[in-house]
């Protein structure tokens, strides 16, 4: 592929992650304190809500597994359709239980996305150095959607205008996309993508599957129930700004965390990101001021999806010696650890009303993995 063409597939299949995992994921964490404000949700309601939107994304993942690269474009286009109609059917009047259910089939959409746009940028278009800029859109959607809802509560908006506003602005940005999505067909890998990636050692492929999942339970509560934490702590300020600081901090991580992973190695590069986001994720504990919380929405948002750009790479690597589609395999475990993460964070909030042992619990996942690490 030409330059420019590479930078056309990369940016549209950012756009994937932005509409599957930046607005049909995570903006459901800005909008969260908003619908228990408005007696839509209570705090519980909003734990299982996130507890099925995890565990759609499991099943999603799971039955990722038997996609391959040549229908992956098909494949985003899907997801993008599903995340717009989840989004407004959000806006309806509903109750709870169908709230949750509408939040489970978006993860299901949420893990199609993931797979799916990683196997066309990185297999069917052959484009390895696109991996930053196609993670970093997770972090981009996250802090445009983050902002939408900013001006939307300053606009008064209620949270059901906030889902449409949303949906409207995904199925714009996905037929934005499209044209170079639908461009299928198998392209040949660029060479320097091909000495990058063999001048990266391999890695045993389930001592990396075993971090990932515990990365997936390690970033979950912070990225669940900030904007709630700050909420309740800084009651003046808008929690929306700090959950856009995470997105903010997420988009251009990605990177810095590619470069070092070519300059360190994937197992030095892992260390220093989970380690970095071990902290990230206990500061509320350490530091439950608004600097604090800043730092961490810094710190873990500048890591996560570092991260799935370290490992992701690194699992397409790994599937030529395991003979398995690890891509998939990974964002499986990924969806379990999420799983656990709010589950836990309900369970140990009902005993303490606090969130401060649920934190400390997901930093000692991230720790464990560095432990992990050392068998790579």
């Amino acid at each position: 592929m030409s330059a420019p063409a590479r930078l056309r597939a990369a940016i549209a299949a950012a756009v994937i992650l932005a509409i599957g995992m930046g607005f049909g994921r995570f903006a459901f964490t800005a909008i969260y304190p908003h619908m228990v404000r408005e007696g839509v949700l209570s705090l519980r309601d909003g734990s299982l809500a996130a507890s099925a939107n995890y565990a759609g994304y499991l099943l999603g993942a799971i039955l990722a597994m038997r996609a391959r690269a040549h229908s992956a474009h098909r494949l985003c286009l899907w997801s993008v359709a599903g995340t717009a109609l989840c989004l407004g059917v959000l806006a309806l009047t509903m109750p709870v239980w169908f709230i949750v259910t509408v939040r489970g089939v978006a993860g299901v959409f949420s893990a199609l996305a993931m797979v799916a746009a990683s196997l066309w940028l990185l297999v069917q278009r052959g484009h390895g150095r696109g991996a930053p800029l196609l993670y970093a859109g997770v972090g981009a959607g996250i802090a445009v959607s983050a902002e939408l809802l900013v001006l939307a509560s300053q606009l008064g908006w209620h949270s059901a205008g906030m889902w449409l506003l949303l949906a409207g602005v995904t199925a714009l940005a996905g037929l934005a996309a499209a044209p170079a999505i639908a461009a299928s067909g198998q392209a040949t890998l660029d060479a320097p993508a091909q000495a990058a990636a063999s001048a990266l050692a391999p890695v045993a492929p389930w001592p990396l599957v075993l971090i990932y999942g515990l990365a997936g339970f390690g970033y979950i509560v912070t990225a669940t129930y900030l904007p709630v934490l700050v909420g309740a702590a800084l009651p003046g300020l808008n929690s929306a700004h700090v959950w856009a600081v995470f997105g903010l901090g997420a988009a251009p991580s990605c990177f810095l965390w590619h470069r070092l992973h070519e300059r360190l190695g994937t197992r030095q590069a892992l260390r220093l990101n989970l380690l970095l986001q071990a902290l990230g994720v206990a500061l509320p504990v350490l530091a439950p001021t608004a600097a604090g919380y800043l730092l961490s929405a810094i710190l873990v948002g500048g890591t996560f999806v570092g991260t799935v750009t370290i490992a992701m790479p690194a699992a397409q690597r790994a599937a030529v010696k395991a003979g398995t589609n690890m891509m998939a395999i990974m964002t499986v475990v990924y969806g379990i650890g999420q799983i656990i993460g709010p589950v836990l964070a309900g369970s140990l909030y009902a005993q303490s009303h606090s969130f401060n042992s649920a934190l400390l619990a997901a930093a000692g996942a991230l720790l464990l993995a560095i432990f992990v690490s050392l068998r790579l």
